[in-house]
């Protein structure tokens, strides 16, 4: 891969500059549904605000959803252990829901009409948030981790990612046995390959990206 050196800000003005292209714009009535995806560690979620901003500015309307507001309950997430990563691979998150409330009212003749999320793994209780109303041709911004291995449709995907020495160093030490989970991510879905747009963030006061590729 070759890198470009490239700030947080400038990262989001040119991804918003892409979603605005005329040809990439969506087509009346529809929405364009973007993805980042990084482990916890990758601050998914500060890039997602950032490209809000830039599209706020340029007219467009978005909405953020964290895949973290759909996880699954304890009692589903923690039926193998604590600490068991194949259920964090393939259990931990609603992906059903994630379909249902997130995608779904986004697809062609939607209604656009979002649900931010559902559950609340600290009171592991349902959040009970109102729908969000995001209007056609809106952008959907999704963040968390493990997102480009279910086939979500997004238009445009970025990865921001981590080297093994990075993650390990930056994860908190309560969470460090989800570092294979993250291994076998890697290996087996290959984020970097199926992204549009891959971030180099071990420093991440100094990211690098690889630019929006041609597909």
């Amino acid at each position: 891969m070759q890198w470009e050196a490239i700030t947080w800000q400038r990262m989001a003005e040119r991804l918003a500059g892409h979603l605005d292209d005329p040809d990439n714009a969506p087509e009346r009535g529809t929405w364009q549904r973007v993805g980042i995806d990084g482990a916890p560690p990758a601050g998914t979620g500060s890039l997602a605000g950032r490209l809000a901003e830039a599209l706020r500015l340029r007219g467009r309307p978005s909405l953020v959803v964290a895949a973290d507001g759909f996880l699954r309950p304890a009692s589903l997430r923690f039926e193998f252990g604590r600490q068991d990563v194949d259920s964090y691979l393939g259990g931990w998150y609603d992906t059903a829901a994630l379909w249902r409330e997130v995608f779904g009212p986004t697809d062609p003749g939607g209604t656009g009409r979002v649900l931010p999320d559902l559950w609340d793994p600290v009171t592991d209780r349902a959040t009970r948030s109102p729908y969000a109303e995001l209007p056609p041709g809106g952008v959907l911004l999704v963040h968390g981790p493990l997102l480009l291995g279910h086939w979500y449709p997004f238009d445009l995907s970025v990865h921001i990612r981590l080297s093994a020495g990075a993650l390990a160093r930056r994860t908190e030490e309560s969470a460090r046995w989800t570092l294979p989970a993250f291994a076998r991510y890697e290996a087996e879905t290959d984020p970097a390959s199926a992204a549009d747009a891959v971030v180099r963030a071990d420093d991440p006061r100094h990211p690098a990206w690889t630019g929006i590729r041609n597909r």
